[in-house]
C-alpha cells in the first residue's frame, strides 16, 4: 500500500492574517454603516445584510470544504481497492 500523505496544516501566521483581515473588513463595514448619512432603518437593513452575507459565506466555505474532504475519502478508498487488486493479480496464473 502507499504511504499516507501528511495532512497539511495552516501556519499560525496564515491563520492570524486571515483572522485580522476578517476583523478589519467587518470593522470597516460597521464604521461605514454607522457613519453613513441615512435613516436608521436603512443602516439597520445594511447591518442585517452584512450579517447575512457573513453567515452565508461561512456556510458556503464549510460546504465546499466538506465536499472536497468527501472527494478525498472516495479517492483514497478507490486507490486502496486498486492497490489490492494489483497486489492479488498474478499475470502467470492460468485462466
Amino acid at each position: 500500500m502507499s504511504e499516507t500523505p501528511v495532512k497539511q496544516q495552516n501556519t499560525a501566521a496564515y491563520y492570524g492574517q486571515a483572522l485580522a483581515s476578517f476583523a478589519l473588513a467587518v470593522a470597516a463595514v460597521t464604521v461605514g454603516i454607522v457613519k453613513m448619512e441615512a435613516d436608521a432603518w436603512v443602516r439597520a437593513f445594511l447591518g442585517i445584510a452584512v450579517l447575512y452575507l457573513t453567515t452565508s459565506a461561512f456556510t458556503l466555505a464549510k460546504v465546499v470544504r466538506d465536499r472536497q474532504e468527501a472527494g478525498q475519502i472516495t479517492s483514497r478508498v478507490d486507490q486502496a481497492r486498486l492497490e489490492k487488486l494489483l497486489a492479488e493479480h498474478d499475470p502467470f496464473q492460468k485462466l
